[in-house]
């Protein structure tokens, strides 16, 4: 039901914005989140918004260089990532939750992941 986007290859020091579109209505009042995993690794938390987007939390490596935001007219949550480093590769999954924020397992709804490739 989520569905991930923006994606790809990119240098670094380059930026991306990734989108997450999920279907009308079905994740109002819920928390979005970004998580990404990087192979060999845990999925790791990466940031999160609450429904009106007026908090967010960040993981220490996101802060400062991603931005969390969402339109819930169009019913996207996006994240903007600048100053990409190749630390930065991984796939990304936007994720729904009642109880989310920081922790992978509050979130019931995963997309299925977009790649982001950072070359030095």
């Amino acid at each position: 039901q989520l569905v991930e986007s923006g994606g790809g290859l990119v240098q670094a020091g380059g930026s991306l914005r990734l989108s997450c579109a999920a279907p009308s209505g079905t994740f109002n009042h819920y928390i979005m989140g970004w998580f990404r995993q990087a192979p060999g690794k845990e999925r790791e938390f990466v940031a999160a918004s609450n429904w009106l987007g007026s908090i967010t939390s960040y993981a220490d490596s996101a802060k400062g260089r991603f931005t969390i935001s969402r339109d819930n007219a169009k019913n996207t949550v996006y994240l903007q990532m600048i100053r990409l480093a190749p630390e930065d590769t991984a796939v990304y999954y936007c994720a729904a939750g009642k109880n989310g924020w920081t922790q992978r397992y509050g979130y019931d709804y995963w997309g299925q992941g977009t790649q982001v490739t950072v070359s030095s």
